[in-house]
């Protein structure tokens, strides 16, 4: 049995308490973070590769048959990028809202994680095989991840009125 690092960390007063939430505010803010900026860089990456596809001329992705194939990729190209940047607002709100509830705001993060994920992703899957000008089976991941992201937006719209101040019980008397 070892008694290394490993032993004194399963001993540490964070872990026999048991965890209150997904990850302390400042962790789930880097975790927004960066899920926000790697979702800007993969989908600038993808807009410049369409533009590629358009620059050079690709029949795959320009000719009339594959304007639907054009439409859902442009589509996940701009939910993706948007997403990203809802990502670091949020971050930037669980940074400022210290007091925010942990189950809404743990809600809200894991909701808006699904959405970043699914929105953009079902628009590009539809593009991928397209039947006779309707988009793929991966469409139908779309309105799961809106259905995602609407309870995401109310909660953090809800969990901003916890920004600047610390204390839980601070905003409950205020209503």
């Amino acid at each position: 049995m070892s008694t290394g690092p490993t032993a004194s960390k399963a001993s540490s007063p964070a872990e026999t308490t048991g965890p209150t939430s997904l990850d302390a505010p400042a962790d789930l803010a880097r975790r927004h973070l960066q899920f926000g900026w790697w979702s800007l860089l993969t989908f600038i990456v993808l807009g410049l590769l369409l533009e590629a596809l358009h620059g050079f001329k690709i029949g795959a992705y320009l000719n009339v048959p594959n304007a639907t194939r054009r439409l859902m990729w442009t589509l996940a190209h701009a939910h993706g990028t948007l997403l990203g940047l809802v990502h670091l607002g949020f971050a930037f709100t669980l940074r400022s809202a210290r007091a925010w509830p942990v189950k809404p705001r743990d809600a809200a993060s894991v909701c808006l994680c699904g959405a970043g994920v699914l929105i953009p992703g079902g628009f590009f899957l539809g593009g991928v095989f397209v039947y006779e000008g309707d988009p793929g089976l991966g469409i139908v991941l779309v309105p799961v991840g809106g259905a995602l992201l609407l309870p995401a937006v109310l909660l953090a719209a809800l969990g901003a009125k916890h920004v600047g101040t610390d204390d839980p019980a601070a905003t409950t008397k205020k209503r």
